[in-house]
């Protein structure tokens, strides 16, 4: 009987430090200055931060088609985790992935509850692919048509709604 009650209070203790550790890995990955909480659905209420402003340029005229404010994923962790398990994105928002090298990217929408307009660009800031209205929660990839440095995810339709295509440029500035 003792070791029986041994046994239940070691796996109490493993279970214990098991959701320690989930505990502490999800407070790590989770930027300080941010309080998330649930919406239900698996989404999080997670808080637009600006890290700066874009602005969408027309490829003929060089007119501004719009302008957003932008969240920057800089990073592996910030490029990994991107707009997962957001519950919203405001509609003149949007996050921009800045990568270390120009190349064919590839993105998928898992963990993703929102549909987005995904926008490829090169190093030159164009636009070179955009893909309208993803799905969200598929596993299946979205993929630049060429090497690209930057990736642009605004909520879906805004490319639409405010006449970006293909070959317009973009122009970015970033918070100090």
């Amino acid at each position: 009987m003792a070791k029986k009650k041994k046994n239940n209070r070691g796996m109490y203790l493993v279970a214990l430090l098991i959701v320690t550790a989930g505990l502490v890995a999800y407070f790590a990955i989770r930027p300080d200055s941010q309080q998330a909480s649930h919406t239900g659905a698996g989404a999080l209420d997670i808080p637009f931060v600006k890290g700066g402003e874009l602005v969408f340029i027309d490829k003929e005229s060089l007119d501004t088609l719009a302008t957003i404010d932008i969240e920057v994923a800089d990073d592996n962790q910030k490029r990994a985790r991107g707009l997962m398990y957001r519950a919203s994105l405001p509609e003149n928002g949007g996050m921009l992935f800045i990568h270390d090298r120009e190349e064919v990217q590839s993105y998928w929408m898992k963990n993703t509850y929102i549909s987005l307009d995904m926008l490829f660009i090169n190093s030159n800031r164009e636009i070179v692919t955009i893909h309208p209205n993803t799905s969200p929660s598929r596993e299946w990839s979205y993929a630049s048509t060429q090497p690209v440095l930057y990736v642009l995810e605004v909520n879906a339709g805004f490319c639409n709604r405010h006449g970006i295509q293909v070959g317009d440029r973009v122009h970015y500035t970033l918070a100090d």
